[in-house]
């Protein structure tokens, strides 16, 4: 992984995992507690792939181990995160635009239904039975909902992040235009925003204006 991507990654996940130990795991809701962690490292994945996601999972993973209020032996989330960010990786979009936001919901609620059924299952081979004593069907549920509503507000902005951090060529030239090619698809079928149709109709009427300048300019030479 480039320097540019390792610290971007490092830099997100490190916030991801401060707001949610010290504000979302406060908020004491029923069930699981939203994952931002979670979301962060299914952004980056669908920008770098499966190899850069299984690493900045496992690296995510391993420091959600290590710190404090952590209960757990240390590894096994940073196993869970690892296939997490690997799988997640595999549905990268081919031409690394979203065209929709019914994918990455999907695999948002894949991934917190799997990370959660994947941390339970480590957890019985090393004896622990906590997900019993709570409810599985409860953990399941919760956070599958949780990361649900809290995705849209996040993983289009980790991506488009990361986006600009790659200074990828589908850039139009700008941030504002890498910004733009990641969140619109999410924005306009997630919202119902006609961001894409408004812009297209900016460039037509751009094309517009050029080809009169043009059509003017060789009337002048011709007179």
């Amino acid at each position: 992984m480039r320097f540019n991507r390792m610290l971007l990654s490092v830099t997100l996940v490190v916030v991801a995992l401060v707001i949610q130990v010290s504000v979302l795991a406060r908020l004491h809701l029923p069930g699981a507690v939203p994952d931002l962690v979670l979301l962060t490292v299914i952004a980056l994945a669908m920008v770098y792939g499966h190899v850069g996601g299984a690493l900045i999972g496992f690296g995510a993973g391993l420091l959600s181990d290590i710190v404090p209020p952590a209960d757990h032996a240390a590894g096994r989330y940073a196993l869970v995160l690892c296939v997490i960010g690997y799988c997640a990786g595999l549905v990268k979009p081919e031409n690394g635009r979203l065209k929709s936001a019914t994918g990455p919901m999907a695999v948002v609620v894949v991934a917190a239904i799997g990370s959660t059924l994947l941390y339970a299952g480590v957890g019985a081979l090393v004896g622990d039975t906590a997900a019993r004593h709570v409810g599985l069907t409860s953990l399941l549920f919760t956070a599958a909902l949780y990361d649900l509503l809290l995705a849209p507000f996040v993983v289009p902005v980790v991506m488009a992040l990361a986006r600009r951090a790659e200074n990828d060529p589908l850039a139009d030239g700008g941030s504002a235009g890498t910004a733009g090619d990641v969140s619109t698809g999410w924005l306009s079928s997630g919202t119902g925003l006609r961001i894409g149709s408004q812009r297209s109709g900016l460039r037509v009427k751009a094309a517009k204006a050029r080809v009169a300048r043009a059509g003017r300019i060789k009337g002048v030479k011709r007179l």
